[in-house]
């Protein structure tokens, strides 16, 4: 009788373990770079192409290996940094497991170059799907370089799997944040298809972000330190003014290793209540040391996710910590937060007595004199607006219809109310508009049209404004010019500085470099199709240059915003889904007056 239980053969076993070590290209960036950081280097270079597809390499100047070593490190379960199983209880290096090399080996073309301090030549070692192809001396520096072609090129659905390169370079770029953020003591540079994406000088952790992210991101952090018993806690959180729709900047690094969890991020969340708007997301860049011994990190193969001991008492350390920088730094919310500066008592005036200002009565004044003869007249315009209200209000469901129907007056009886709300006087109800929520719908609908009909028009500016662009404002840019150029920008681009000619009408010459740093900040939540990516950047710009709350409108221009506004396609929302107006009735305002 023949066994129906046999051994897998070895390159079969390493797909196998390749499917949950290797995901996607980003997977072995993460895993490259890992080994380059252990490796002791204190520079390493990423070179990409095609998103990674075609080719990840990663060079760096740590130990090296020697021609023994070379080719144990592309065996199974063979690691340097543990001997015993007690040695999975003091780990202080990012890799462990020994299956990351194979598990790349088995599914890439992979070359390896690499020398000792001691050896007087390096070693090049070449494989293909597991089986080593060629094993040669070569000329290299002092250190490691792996390249990593042909990604998947032995498992096509694996490679067909994969997403478009924008989708796939968007996640190397997640792991190489990662580990950038989590040693700025080393200097890392960034090759995307023979382009300089990143030079990350060695520098403080408080720099290392700004340098990532964007040099304006340095004054939105608070300093958080801690130390305890149980965990030295430092790293920086984002002020509660600008958190995000989505998690892009969140970090926890336990050991100086990248983590995620749901728990610690509560934490940080549950510190923050009542300072962001619900649907928003803080910042932080949180760096926690611990005991080795308190954590388990072998429960996944990416090694992301860790188990502690101590969960609870550490999750209010780190909620109690926040909650105390918010506070220290003023970055809570006061009584006085809308006070104006120039109401300010000046400081020579501290000490003087004010004096009584002198006041003139005229005895003759009656305000209530003429009265009657101030009051309006029925003007032909009011009367042909009453009666279009009327054949509008034929309708008894007037109120679940489209607001143009109203048809809004064209005589100047539009007011404003606390410098928020536009107030309409008709016939039987006033209506109160958002002034805010209003111009977000007008300018939304107007930027979404001429995007999609490619008809932005635009104004030449008196002198050219420049705009330079961090690696993945740049990158966005690319992505993006297509739209940008159709909302009537007129821009050059110069390596990574934009050269901005033109802009559209409808945005003043002072916001002109705001607002393309609005379209190309935080674009992780807009999908790779054309529709979203126009819907959700003609939303940006509305919402940036929308009339603000407490801003005073002039009578023409309350009216004209009236008048762009019922001329919407819709009127009931703002394109955040927002409620824009409201109405009250004649017999609501006498039930309240008349009880």
């Amino acid at each position: 009788m023949s066994s129906r239980i046999s051994l897998l053969p070895d390159h079969v076993a390493n797909q196998i373990a390749a499917g949950e070590v290797i995901q996607r290209p980003g997977s072995v960036v993460k895993e490259l770079l890992e080994n380059a950081v252990d490796a002791g280097a204190n520079s390493i270079q990423l070179i990409i192409k095609d998103a990674g597809k075609t080719l990840t390499q990663v060079i760096d100047n740590g130990m090296g290996m020697n021609s023994t070593d070379i080719r144990l490190a592309f065996e199974r379960h063979a690691t340097s940094k543990i001997k015993v199983a007690e040695d999975l209880f003091e780990l202080s290096t990012k890799g462990f497991r020994g299956e990351a090399l194979a598990s790349i080996a088995a599914i890439a073309h992979v070359e390896t170059h690499t020398k000792t301090e001691e050896d007087e030549v390096s070693h090049c070692l070449k494989i293909e799907g597991s089986k080593v192809v060629e094993q040669t001396i070569s000329t290299q520096p002092k250190g490691t370089s792996i390249a990593v072609k042909r990604l998947f090129y032995n498992i096509p659905a694996r490679r067909n799997f994969l997403k478009s390169d924008t989708v796939e370079l968007r996640h190397v770029i997640d792991e190489f944040h990662r580990v950038a953020l989590a040693h700025p003591e080393i200097k890392f540079t960034f090759y995307n298809n023979g382009s300089e994406f990143f030079d990350l000088p060695i520098d403080s952790i408080r720099k290392r972000i700004a340098s990532i992210f964007g040099t304006k991101w340095e004054n939105q952090l608070v300093p958080v330190e801690e130390k305890t018993s149980l965990v030295t806690l430092h790293g920086y959180i984002v002020k509660p003014g600008f958190a995000k729709k989505t998690r892009g900047q969140q970090f926890f690094f336990v050991n100086r290793r990248f983590i995620k969890s749901s728990f610690l991020h509560h934490a940080v969340s549950s510190a923050f209540e009542g300072l962001i708007k619900p649907g928003l997301f803080p910042g932080y860049f949180l760096y926690l040391t611990v005991d080795p011994k308190s954590i388990d990190i072998n429960i996944h193969p990416t090694k992301t996710e860790v188990k502690f001991e101590e969960e609870q008492n550490l999750y209010a350390i780190i909620k109690a910590s926040v909650k105390h920088s918010l506070g220290v730094f003023q970055v809570t919310p006061s009584l006085d937060f809308d006070k104006d500066p120039s109401m300010d008592l000046p400081y020579s005036y501290k000490n003087k007595t004010p004096n009584l200002p002198p006041i003139e009565v005229d005895s003759s004044f009656n305000p209530f004199k003429g009265e009657i003869n101030r009051l309006p007249k029925k003007t032909d315009k009011a009367t042909q607006w009453e009666s279009l209200f009327t054949e509008s209000n034929t309708d008894p469901k007037i109120e679940d219809k489209v607001m143009p129907l109203l048809n809004v007056p064209q005589v100047s009886r539009v007011f404003q109310l606390f410098s928020k709300y536009i107030v309409c006087p008709l016939k039987s109800q006033l209506l109160l508009i958002n002034q805010n929520r209003a111009h977000q719908r007008v300018l939304y609908e107007r930027f979404l049209n001429e995007i999609t009909n490619k008809k932005g028009q635009s104004q030449q500016l008196l002198f050219s404004q420049t705009l330079t662009l961090h690696p993945l404002q740049l990158e966005h840019y690319i992505r993006l010019h297509d739209i940008i150029d159709a909302l009537g920008f007129k821009i050059k681009l110069q390596g990574n500085i934009l050269e901005i000619s033109g802009a559209p009408i409808s945005c003043p010459v002072e916001k002109v470099t705001e607002i393309l740093e609005t379209i190309l900040d935080d674009l992780d939540e807009i999908s790779d199709s054309h529709f979203s990516q126009a819907d959700q950047i003609a939303k940006k710009i509305a919402k940036t240059l929308a009339i603000r709350t407490g801003e005073i409108l002039k009578q023409e221009e309350q009216q004209a915003l009236i008048d762009d506004f019922f001329g919407c396609k819709e009127t009931a929302v703002s394109p955040f889904n927002r409620q824009i107006f409201i109405t009250l009735d004649k017999s609501e305002i006498d039930k309240k007056l008349n009880g």
